[in-house]
């Protein structure tokens, strides 16, 4: 039972990765009608740009805020592209232009950080927060968590009581009517792209050292993301925020069991199963009527 605690408590940090990862996914979805498959490609951009700086003898410090600089300025560009050539293109063509530019960034950035080879990423917050239960709770894992939470309810207060998140989501529901009454819908479709980037590479960031360390890997963290927004069905962070530290959670559990420990890799494909199966249950059981 300890040990399974222990593995459990050690999901955490994933859990809040992926938590922040899927309310990202949430925000895009619901701002610009985006399934972003980018979203862990960003942050492992910046993730990889702080490696090579602290690799090149910068410090820690200025190495980090570089790194979110560089995931937002990638997230940036790509925000860009589909503004200004795919805005008016349906939500399938968008996703799969994300999903080709996924596989491109993989391509380009196992080039660039050198394939399979190891880097060594820092602890962002390294130690142990405190014990419970006897185990013990480290500081990613706290600072994972804290930041989900605090993204998901920052997103749900700014979408509800600001005039720029009126405005967005004006743009999400009637981007046509909202370029007419003189909203900068494209100025506001970029900062959702910032803001997102900046946010998955902080995730990235913090999670890289516990992570397989090529950009292969981390770039493919997208799955999880997707199965954590997904529960929350791209509409609610609150879900969203519970699917991802439900995901990481169960992962650790099963790397806790030796039987199980080699699959949990599969965990977000077995929940996207599962919710996609729900969700058509009311129309199979119309059909069997």
């Amino acid at each position: 039972m300890d040990g399974l605690l222990t593995a459990a408590t050690a999901g955490l940090s994933a859990g809040g990765a992926y938590a922040i990862l899927g309310v990202c996914a949430v925000f895009t979805y619901r701002l610009v009608a985006v399934v972003n498959f980018t979203g862990a490609a960003i942050g492992a951009t910046g993730a990889f740009a702080m490696v090579a700086l602290i690799e090149a003898g910068m410090a820690q410090f200025p190495a980090i805020v570089l790194g979110v600089l560089a995931g937002t300025l990638t997230a940036t560009a790509i925000g860009v592209v589909m503004t200004r050539w795919f805005s008016g293109a349906t939500a399938s063509t968008k996703a799969a232009v994300t999903a080709a530019l996924l596989v491109g960034m993989i391509a380009v950035g196992l080039r660039l950080t050198g394939g399979q080879d190891a880097h060594l990423f820092p602890a962002v917050a390294p130690g142990s927060a405190f014990r419970f239960a006897g185990v013990e709770v480290t500081n990613a894992g706290v600072l994972t968590v804290i930041l989900a939470v605090v993204f998901t309810f920052a997103a749900e207060t700014f979408l509800a009581r600001t005039r720029t998140g009126l405005r967005l989501r004006a743009l999400s529901e009637r981007p046509m009517a909202a370029e007419l009454m003189g909203i900068p819908v494209r100025r506001l479709a970029i900062t959702v792209w910032m803001l997102t980037g900046a946010m998955t590479t902080v995730a990235l960031i913090i999670i890289a050292p516990q992570r397989s360390p090529n950009f292969a890997s981390m770039s493919l963290l997208v799955v999880p993301a997707l199965a954590a927004a997904l529960i929350g069905a791209f509409s609610s962070f609150r879900a969203a925020l519970l699917g991802g530290l439900l995901i990481g959670i169960v992962e650790g559990l099963a790397s806790g069991i030796d039987r199980f420990s080699q699959y949990r890799g599969a965990v977000p494909f077995i929940v996207i199963l599962a919710v996609l199966l729900w969700s058509q249950r009311g129309a199979r059981w119309d059909e069997a009527r």
